[in-house]
Order: structure tokens, then sequence, then C-alpha cells
């Protein structure tokens, strides 16, 4: 059943709050940006509210105010519903000048607010949803996508674990248009680096019961075990896979997209051994612990990589206005493109694909932040 949004009033708006967690603002002289996320269901600790405050974060740093107009942020759980998330987008755009929506952190919710932003020559600026089709036939002169695609998550990891002996492969699959393309994109990195792919299969987002797919994977004697699914759903997938026993029978499970909330969720002894790619770990380096510290103030736990880059896209893109004095889509989007990112993030990069990846083994390590810790952290550009 398709959910429908109402559209508001054509007249002055008020502050107010709504069921679905939207925030509406005034209409008025201003630069608005919206953050559409995953507030409520499976990816809410991997954006959610955390991409909320990273954008507030943004805008104080930047001054609250560009090119004279104060810069306003709404907030909107698209609940991973592509057509209340275009519903959304339509309302923000159409009816309340909102110049540039952030986040959107599932992909065929991105892939259809990307439509409506197209339209309305509008910026979309993503962070957390990784279908590289948003910039390969989907592509949209007012979109950029930040922090991650797909086809970086395969290079990253995929190629790696290849090369250290994972040849065989069987992929446990979110079914939508994220998981199918992390398959397919890891697919045929898998089978450049002289490996095979026995086998797949699909379970809709939000499964709580993984273990007739895990059986399979068991079954498929694949020496890897690919997850190509994302926030709870992983984090499901590892624990019921521990239960099971298929790390002692001799396979290794590959998180495709894993973050730091959810080593959190497993605790390092579930976790322990996982390989993985980043765009961005909060214990880096120095300039990635001071921002981090402020945001565990404000939201008591460390960022994950979406949360960071939609801190990092949002300061772009108030960049490129001040820089053009418009907030026309195209425009501006081409200002970001040409402009090199070098914040606590991202440094010296330029393009579409604008992210540092790096790969990670999880360990287990006594520290002083709560006894999690991730290290061993090697750098490596994706193809």
């Amino acid at each position: 059943m398709k959910l429908a949004v109402a559209l508001g009033f054509a007249a002055c708006l008020v502050l107010a709050g709504t069921a679905s967690g939207q925030e509406v603002f005034s209409l008025g002289t201003a630069v608005k940006i919206g953050v559409s996320t995953d507030m409520s269901g499976p990816y809410s600790d991997i954006g959610g509210a955390g991409s909320v405050e990273a954008a507030r974060m943004a805008i104080a740093d930047f001054g609250g105010t560009v090119n004279g107009k104060k810069i306003e942020l709404l907030s909107a759980d698209h609940k991973n519903n592509p057509d209340l998330g275009a519903g959304i987008a339509n309302q923000w755009l159409g009816y309340n000048y909102v110049d540039a929506i952030a986040g959107v952190s599932t992909s065929h919710v991105a892939l259809a607010v990307q439509e409506v932003a197209r339209s309305r020559n509008k910026v979309l600026l993503v962070s957390g949803a990784a279908d590289a089709e948003l910039t390969g036939r989907a592509c949209s002169p007012t979109t950029v996508h930040w922090t991650y695609d797909d086809v970086a998550l395969a290079n990253g990891t995929g190629r790696a674990v290849v090369k250290n002996g994972g040849g065989t492969w069987f992929f446990i699959t979110a079914d939508y248009a994220f998981g199918y393309d992390l398959e397919r994109n890891t697919t045929t990195v898998v089978r450049q680096n002289g490996g095979s792919v026995v086998g797949s299969a699909r379970a809709p987002l939000g499964t709580a019961d993984f273990s007739p797919f895990l059986l399979k994977a068991q079954a498929s004697g694949a020496r890897i075990v690919g997850l190509a699914n994302a926030g709870g759903d992983t984090i499901n997938s590892i624990k019921q896979a521990a239960k099971l026993g298929i790390a002692q029978g001799g396979q290794k499970l590959v998180a495709l997209l894993l973050f730091i909330s959810d080593v959190h969720s497993l605790g390092l002894q579930t976790a322990q051994g996982l390989r993985l790619t980043s765009a961005f770990y909060w214990d880096q380096n120095d300039a990635t612990r001071v921002w981090s510290k402020r945001f565990f103030d404000r939201m008591q736990r460390e960022p994950t990589m979406v949360q960071a880059g939609v801190y990092g896209s949002i300061m772009h893109y108030l960049a490129a206005v001040k820089a053009t004095g418009t907030t026309d889509g195209q425009t501006v989007v081409k200002q970001m493109k040409a402009t090199p990112v070098n914040d606590f993030m991202t440094k010296t990069a330029i393009s579409a694909r604008m992210g540092h990846l790096f790969v990670t083994c999880i360990c287990l390590r006594s520290s002083r932040h709560r006894n999690r810790e991730v290290h061993g952290i090697t750098t490596s550009r994706s193809q």
C-alpha cells in the first residue's frame, strides 16, 4: 500500500510537529535544508537523529547564515518508503521552499527523491544510500553522492578478501535496489580477482529470522558469506550466524556495509574478525577525534560515516552557495564538484566520488572508550 503525505498549506506556514516527525518552518527569506532519513527503522542508528544533529552542527559551524540569509533546518522520517520519501520531497521543495535535501539513507528512497529534486532543479546531498545508479544510469545534474557507494564498498572489501584467500562467495542480499547493486558490483570484483560466486539468497528489508538464508549459505560450502545488507539486518545476520556456528565451521562472514553503531550493538566478541570498508572512523586522527567528541557530547555515541558525511556535504554545499550567490541546483552542484573537499573526514578529494575509504579489521582490544575499539586501519582508494 502506498503511503501519502499531506502537502501542507499554500499560505504562510508556522513551526509545527507532525506525526511523521517532520518539522515545518515558517516561510521567509532563508536558505532551507531538509534532512530526510530513517528515524524509526533498521537504519535509524546509522543515520536518524544523528544525521539531523550533524546537520545542526554544520549549520552552526557555518555561522547560521549564508549571503545574508538565515539557514533553516527541516527533518523528516521517510520510513524507508520511496512513496513517502518522494511525498516529503515534493512538500518541502514545492511548498516549504527547501533548497537542498540531505541524508536520504536508503537507496530506493534516494532514487525516488532524486527524481523530485531533478524536476525542481534542487540539490540532493546523498549520504547513506549506496546504490551507484545514483551517479550511473540515474545520474542527475543536481545530485552529489557523498560518503560511499556500492562500487567503493565492493572494491574496498571484495578485492581485499579475495586476495587474502576468500575465493568462493555466497551472498545474503537485501531484497531491494541497494542489495542488488551491492551484490552485482561485489560479484564483478570477486570474479575480476580470480574468485567465484556459488549462490545467493535475498532477504526482505527488516527480516527478523535470517536462519533460512544462513543455512543455505552454510550448505553452499562457500568460504565467504557476503552480507549485502545494512543496519539492523546486518546485526541480525551476524548474531544469528554466530548461533548457527558458521564461523566455527570454517566459513567467514564479510559485512559489505558495516558501521561503528553496528559494532557497538554486536559487541566485540561477536564482531571480532569481521572485514569491512568505511569512509570514516571517529578515532582515525586528531581531526576526526575533535569533531567526533563534539558529536558524542550531543548524542552520547560515536558518529557513523553517514552522519559525518551529512555534516561534510552540508558544509560543502553552503560554501558553494556562498561562492555562487545562488541556490540554483545545477549552478551549486557544478561549484561543489569543482571545489576540492578538505575537511576532517575527506582530504583533497574532488568530483562525484569524494571520500577516502579504508579497510578495517575488528579486533578485541581494551580501551578507555567502553572497551570498544576498531584498529588495524589501512588506507586504500576505491576504483
